[in-house]
């Protein structure tokens, strides 16, 4: 126990949280049941491989809180039959929970919580979560614990806990027990209450001659999930004496401890925990490799020393300083992405899972949210990029065979993917204000495998990783030009191409109101998108070598007339235009206008609007609003010069007032119901209107810290937000692009940001560091044998070689 350690029941009576205290500690006072599942969500602990939610080792899933463990790509698929249809499911598996923890005196209750006094404090910069707590039994007998958890990044398949237990005003034996339970349930997100929840059916459970306890079960798929726990008892003095005794029930194994307790004096109990699947590489029998993993692990102060080693060296590389307040919410957001893909993540097969492998919000499913993730990556992590992309091209030939369905040549990536790279969108939600089940159509959203190409490339530009482009970027690529071809349709009278049927990112509109079909025409952001595809799928061909060139075009029965069909289709497909700005999607000036003033006055929050014109009798098809940013993610992936030459090679004049007039038109016809939003607008805005930029970047920043969705978080963090919001510091404040082989600076600093610096990796340099002030901006090398590096800035060219550094005048 901490020499300091605080009255958690002095902390508790202070008032409310203080969130947090410095930039490196995530803390909550006090008990609170209506933000135990943001704070779940918040304390959650991983390494890539698994992240375990921030649960009280003594609860349950009760409607307040909600144990949960989720191993990065371990997904079951279900059937469920929901408003009288009956569908398949492929879920993340809410897989056996380590944590179990719990004493009594001998004869009393079980402790269940919850404790008189608390305090959480999550340590960002060593991954440790420690609880301070006080419980008190009805004869008012008061034992203090101190709980410290982590999910090793030293040894993936490691989890701890340890307990500090104290009595206070008592003395006498203390019986602890401690569990591994394999009856949890998807039950996390009470909107999936008609899906069907249990996925794990039991294997085995034991105990080894030397006490390590284990369990086994299986999912549905035949995934088998072992996990092994090894205990240890010691007191000041060294290793304390306890009765030990086990006991089994289908899918759980327990431990009783019983150790004598003298007042003031603490006894530390150790929970060491090792978990195997069937699927992990270089294991074999997942069983057998957890009990020895665990019989053999280190200490808990061990385990910790090497954990925070690994967080030391992840935080170097992902240094960001910069000065301003709140600096805490973007080291949050860090940590958390850390969590969830790591280099343990990356021989796993896996994708980046939108809410992150912290609840069960879009059952576990990956989107397009790598888009947002990827940008980050590339710079910082290249090799877990490029892993992304790995999980991607796995799954080509599904995405080819989506393609065929729909009677399309090449590849037809789908909107939510799993383990298998099927559509796993729902095709029914239900809409809690009206109690309602309503059709599904965001399948339609086909700009996902846009998303894809647009990776494939950006990782290329910031690596020159030809290699990979070779084997799998550019297959990916061309196969994504290939279904935009197939997809467009001439349209004779407007001497055009076509995407019909398709949603674009705002996802509100999913049809006409004067239509019976769901999908919308000539989406803007899709057409334009698909276009920069098409151009890319012809550099691609020029970039690879001819041999690789040959052997792609012979295994895609690529012939040298789908080219020149790709330059026609991508020269003249169709963007829409209304009063002077682009459209949304063709037709979009027909909608009515939202009486703005009414809805704002007759309700605190419009995020879900679709939700609440819908309970009304309504629908949102029939107006002029957006959920999030959908034409203005043009404004976001391109430079408003490379936007403006895309729109010039469609034929569209566009200058820059056009772009001025589109953003200004949009931005009070969005409600920002997706923390994505807020990164975009941020974006955006940096030029035009710093201020707003500012609050659209504090918004997407502390989107989850400070639940900005209402109850959101507790199923799942937002991490889509949370990389693009650090993202906008390390690239859209310093104004820096890569591309043409260079790295492109123009540098927009906030007045709330005086400066900042970061160090990148780019084209096999470590730490190129650049920084920027009010005046000046600095580009500087480590000594290193890599290649000169290109530098533009704001008309200017140099290059700068390893152990150099340039310096230009604002």
């Amino acid at each position: 126990m901490e020499p300091d350690a605080p009255d958690p029941v002095a902390v508790s009576r202070t008032g409310g949280p203080s969130v947090m205290p410095d930039p490196w500690t995530l803390r909550y006072d006090g008990f609170d049941p209506v933000q135990e599942g943001l704070r779940e969500a918040l304390c959650a602990v991983g390494n890539g491989y698994l992240v375990t939610r921030g649960a009280a080792p003594e609860s349950v899933a009760d409607g307040v809180h909600y144990p949960g463990t989720y191993l990065a790509g371990c997904y079951d698929r279900t059937a469920s039959t929901v408003a009288g249809r009956t569908f398949t499911h492929e879920d993340l598996v809410n897989c056996p929970n380590w944590l179990p923890f719990t004493f009594r005196r001998p004869g009393g209750e079980w402790f269940t919580g919850p404790p008189e006094g608390q305090r959480l404090e999550l340590d960002l910069r060593r991954g440790v979560l420690t609880r301070h707590a006080v419980a008190v039994d009805r004869d008012g007998r008061r034992t203090r614990l101190v709980q410290r958890r982590i999910a090793s990044q030293a040894q993936p398949h490691l989890v701890a806990l340890e307990t500090v237990l104290t009595a206070e005003n008592w003395s006498g034996p203390l019986e602890v027990r401690s569990a591994l339970d394999g009856t949890v349930t998807n039950t996390g997100v009470p909107r999936y209450a008609g899906l069907t929840g249990r996925h794990l059916s039991p294997v085995g459970a034991g105990a080894d001659p030397d006490g390590t306890l284990w369990l086994q079960v299986a999912t549905g798929a035949g995934r088998r999930i072992a996990l092994a726990a090894r205990h240890r008892v010691r007191t000041a003095g060294g290793p304390a004496e306890t009765v030990r005794t086990e006991e089994f029930r289908d899918g759980r194994a327990a431990q009783r401890l019983t150790v004598d307790l003298r007042a003031g004096e603490p006894v530390t109990v150790e929970k060491v925990v090792a978990i195997h699947t069937s699927h992990d590489p270089a294991t074999g029998d997942p069983l057998r490799a957890a009990r020895r993993l665990a019989a053999g692990a280190a200490d808990f102060d061990h385990l910790v020393a090497d954990h925070a080693l690994r967080w030391r060296a992840l935080w170097r590389r992902c240094r960001i300083d910069a000065d301003f307040e709140g600096i805490g919410a973007l080291h949050l957001d860090l940590f958390h992405l850390l969590q969830t893909y790591s280099e343990h993540s990356a021989d796993l097969d896996v994708g980046i899972p939108a809410r992150g492998l912290h609840g069960e919000a879009y059952r576990g499913h990956v989107f397009w949210d790598e888009l947002f993730v990827l940008r980050l990556l590339d710079l910082r992590f290249p090799e877990l990029a490029r892993a992304v992309l790995r999980y991607r091209h796995r799954r080509l030939e599904a995405a080819r065979q989506a393609a065929r369905e729909e009677g399309l040549a090449g590849a037809m990536y789908p909107w939510q993917s799993a383990s298998e790279g099927r559509e796993e969108s729902a095709r029914v939600h239900l809409n809690p204000l009206s109690g309602r089940w309503l059709g599904d159509h965001s399948h339609l959203q086909r700009h996902v495998g846009s998303a894809v190409a647009y990776n494939v490339w950006q990782y290329y530009e910031a690596t020159g990783d030809l290699d990979f482009l070779a084997e799998a970027g550019a297959e990916m690529l061309l196969d994504i030009a290939r279904y935009w071809s197939s997809a467009a349709v001439f349209d004779p009278a407007l001497r055009r191409w076509s995407i019909r049927g398709v949603l674009g990112p705002d996802e509100y509109h999913d049809g006409y109101p004067w239509a019976d079909a769901p999908g919308l025409d000539d989406n803007a952001y899709t057409n334009v998108l698909a276009s920069w595809v098409l151009a890319r799928a012809c550099d691609v061909l020029d970039v690879l070598p001819a041999y690789r060139r040959d052997e792609l075009a012979e295994r895609l029965a690529l012939d040298g007339a789908e080219p020149e069909r790709w330059q026609e289709v991508g020269r003249r497909l169709r963007v829409p235009f209304h009063d002077g700005v682009i459209s949304q999607f063709d037709g979009y000036e027909r909608l009515a206008e939202l009486d703005w003033a009414t809805y704002r006055r007759r309700y605190p929050g419009l995020r879900r609007l679709d939700r609440i014109l819908e309970a009304e009798g309504d629908t949102v098809n029939r107006y002029r609003a957006s959920k999030q940013a959908d034409v203005l993610m043009l404004r976001y992936l391109f430079s408003d010069r490379q936007l403006r030459d895309l729109l010039r090679r469609l034929g569209y004049p566009a200058g820059p007032e056009l772009l001025r007039r589109t953003t200004s038109y949009y931005l009070g016809r969005t409600v920002h119901g997706s923390t994505l939003s807020s990164v975009v607008h941020a974006w955006v805005l940096i030029r035009s209107d710093p201020r707003a930029s500012w609050r659209h970047f504090r918004d997407a920043l502390t989107a989850d810290l400070w639940d900005v969705q209402g109850g959101t978080t507790r199923e799942g963090v937002h991490l889509g937000a949370m990389a693009g919001a650090v993202d906008l510091l390390q690239r859209c404040c310093t104004g820096l692009e890569i591309r043409e082989d260079a790295l492109w600076l123009d540098p927009r600093l906030p007045s709330a940001l005086p400066g900042i610096e970061v160090e990148l990796r780019y084209r096999g340099h470590w730490g190129v560091r650049v920084a920027v002030d009010r005046r000046t901006v600095t580009v500087g090398l480590r000594e290193g044998r890599q290649e000169p590096v290109q530098i533009r800035f704001r008309g200017e060219s140099t290059t700068v070689r390893p152990g150099e550094s340039r310096t230009f005048s604002r």
